[in-house]
């Protein structure tokens, strides 16, 4: 709405003075005319807007001028808890309300505190995605917001590793985690866990739902990960790690490493310690604990230390042969 925009354009130059028409097209995502006409509104109701010119010039607002006019409207507050997410909240379809909550915070905070907060957001940036791998496509993300937003029941078509499956969802939470997006949601008098880039598609209904009494979206999404995280890891081994392995645990293996880590024997003569691990099925530990390369040795399981064994075998007969 045009009202919307102006009152951005009022309070980008209140919080950050003199602007230029580019700068100030390309904050509100709009051409140079459409700004020009802005400006002229703003002058016409009554807003002391000052154009100087020269290579230095711009908008700015007459001295001591400040606006009242800062009241967030229902979505801008919410979108304020994601803040410090900008590419989450513009995922979810929030970006334009973070952008005016931000805004209208500045404009009512002091001059001292509105300064600090700005240096705090040129400072800091929070990249949620994981290193190395594209983020997930999540082309249902809004529409799947908006219904969780709004309590309406959801009509899914949705890819699982056993093949395609059609739901209807009472959509309760949406949680990332490591740069991808899970949809927490009753089905059939339980709560399960979907991936939002697997949705095929997406039907928001007109019926709503009632949300589970007592559900809480941290609580289940712990106790999820920790069962999660039981289910994964129910085989143990045991490890010999160089000092250069003992470095390379916690980032290969994350949380399970360090805590390895944390039990660990005592040092031998050449500086290696012994440490149990736990780990999935044999075939992917094969591929997890190869990451190690040299700095590690397995001990056991005997079944896995002789997977790994066999392995690397295949590979050394691999790569003793030219390559063709």
């Amino acid at each position: 709405m045009r009202a919307d925009r102006l009152l951005s354009l009022l309070l980008l130059l209140q919080n950050r003075g003199r602007m230029t028409a580019p700068e100030l097209a390309a904050e509100l995502e709009v051409s140079l005319r459409t700004v020009y006409r802005d400006v002229e509104a703003l002058g016409a109701s009554g807003v002391p807007v000052l154009a100087d010119r020269g290579p230095a010039g711009g908008y700015r607002l007459a001295e001591g001028y400040r606006t009242r006019l800062t009241g967030l409207t229902d979505a801008q507050a919410g979108s304020l808890f994601l803040a410090g997410a900008p590419g989450p909240a513009q995922e979810l379809g929030l970006g334009a309300d973070l952008a005016a909550a931000q805004l209208k915070l500045q404009a009512a905070l002091p001059a001292a505190l509105a300064g600090r907060a700005r240096r705090v957001q040129d400072r800091f940036h929070l990249d949620a995605p994981a290193w190395f791998r594209e983020a997930d496509p999540v082309p249902h993300l809004a529409q799947i917001a908006q219904a969780v937003w709004d309590q309406r029941v959801l009509r899914t078509h949705y890819r699982r590793w056993r093949g395609e499956v059609r739901r209807e969802l009472h959509p309760l939470g949406l949680v990332l985690k490591g740069g991808i997006w899970y949809l927490v949601a009753g089905v059939e008098d339980a709560v399960r866990t979907y991936r939002v880039a697997r949705f095929l598609a997406v039907d928001t209904a007109a019926e709503g739902f009632e949300r589970p009494a007592g559900f809480e979206l941290a609580a289940y999404w712990q106790e999820s990960t920790s069962r999660l995280d039981a289910v994964l890891h129910q085989q143990t081994a045991e490890l010999r790690l160089s000092p250069r392995g003992q470095r390379l645990l916690p980032m290969q293996f994350g949380a399970a490493g360090s805590r390895a880590l944390a039990d660990a024997g005592p040092t031998d003569a050449d500086g290696w310690v012994r440490v149990l691990l736990p780990v999935e099925s044999e075939a992917i530990a094969v591929g997890d604990l190869l990451r190690l390369g040299g700095e590690a040795e397995v001990l056991g399981p005997p079944e896995l230390r002789r997977a790994l064994a066999e392995t690397v075998a295949t590979l050394a007969g691999r790569y003793a042969r030219p390559a063709t």
